[in-house]
């Protein structure tokens, strides 16, 4: 999602772009996404908010419950529909990770955009008045920038940190769907919800206009599990995982048909995201807990002010260090932050829970503008 959000940006500003794909073909893979409020003032600056809007649905007021009874810990009860709206409310939306990648893969054609599949980078080569990346298909392509914005297991990353590796986190998400249809019987307690209990979290929202419940499950655990889309989980596992849980939490999971089993990795803050000219971006540079529901939203705001930053720079080593100037305290300060809102979320005991020792009630920090902060 940054590296589609920089490329669009570029692209607006005049600057010939090519994105390339280490996948065969795109296809419509994740689930949900939360776009925090610095996510859609980029929408908003790029002219896509609107087009976006009318995918997604307003996050509305997403209480935190208490893992057995329901009972509100935080926030109140969200009864909204769940339907799209204009997009002009300067409010979180939740939206299908598929229908976000649509629209800007989308908007990117109409701009000239050019995305390549099958390009798997294995090296790169900086001169000094150019790079050339080098994939295992064996194509080659030069710019005076490469940005890497290719994920917690950037090949990017790799080539510039190669004794870097992702920590895994002792955490593990179970994510998967439910049809409305479905898990209506289990909503009763409002179209959005996050139950927290001890070394558990289950957040549940709508999406797609209402029609389908996005749901996942965070648990702790000892034992290392691979991240990635590729490895299933069965009810029976989640299940026990959940046990003891409110009846809404099982009944939704007795309805997942498909249950994906995902790692959750981070990395350490980086003392330079740039060298020469190869940059990073996103979780490439910066992968975090996703306690905050601010993973996608960094990427995205990354994506933007770097292409301001080359907009308004043009030598391309002063426009990578304006960039971390800009970009690397925000990131550090919001990295920080989703590990503290998961030691809170996920206390041994809920009853202790405390509203303000949540770092999402930090609204300066979650209500951010990109566009507007100086840099």
């Amino acid at each position: 999602m940054g590296g589609l959000t920089a490329a669009i940006a570029l692209r607006q500003q005049g600057i010939d772009v090519e994105v390339h794909e280490a996948a065969g073909q795109l296809e419509e893979t994740g689930a949900g996404l939360t776009l925090g409020l610095g996510a859609q003032h980029v929408f908003r600056a790029l002219g896509l908010q609107d087009v976006i809007a009318v995918e997604a649905c307003p996050a509305g007021t997403l209480p935190f419950l208490h893992y057995r009874d329901a009972r509100v810990l935080m926030g109140d009860f969200d009864h909204g529909s769940g339907q799209a709206d204009d997009g002009a409310a300067n409010i979180v939306r939740h939206i299908y990770r598929a229908d976000l990648q649509k629209v800007l893969i989308a908007s990117l054609g109409q701009l000239g955009g050019t995305i390549c599949t099958d390009h798997k980078l294995i090296e790169i080569d900086d001169n000094g008045d150019h790079a050339i990346a080098k994939f295992a298909n064996g194509e080659t392509t030069k710019g005076d920038l490469i940005i890497g914005a290719d994920g917690v297991r950037s090949s990017v990353r790799a080539i510039l940190y190669p004794s870097d590796e992702p920590r895994f986190t002792d955490h593990v998400a179970y994510r998967f769907l439910v049809p409305m249809t479905q898990a209506k019987p289990f909503m009763t307690l409002g179209r959005s919800a996050i139950f927290i209990g001890p070394q558990r979290t289950f957040n549940r929202y709508t999406m797609c206009q209402g029609e389908v419940v996005n749901c996942a499950g965070l648990v702790e655990t000892s034992e290392p599990v691979p991240e990635g889309w590729s490895i299933g989980a069965s009810q029976d596992e989640l299940a026990q995982a959940f046990s003891g849980w409110h009846p809404d939490i099982l009944g939704l999971i007795g309805h997942a048909s498909q249950i994906i089993k995902w790692g959750l990795y981070d990395r350490k803050p980086l003392d330079r995201w740039s060298n020469g000219r190869v940059t990073m971006l996103g979780d490439a540079a910066h992968a975090m807990l996703p306690f905050l529901g601010m993973g996608a939203a960094m990427a995205i705001e990354d994506g933007y002010i770097l292409a301001k930053t080359l907009d308004m720079e043009p030598d391309v080593t002063k426009a990578l260090a304006r960039y971390e100037a800009a970009r690397r305290p925000r990131t550090e300060q919001v990295h920080a932050a989703s590990i503290m809102q998961g030691k809170v979320t996920q206390a041994i005991d809920p009853d202790t829970f405390k509203p303000s020792s949540a770092p999402m009630n930090n609204m300066e920090m979650m209500a951010f503008n990109p566009v507007t902060a100086p840099f």
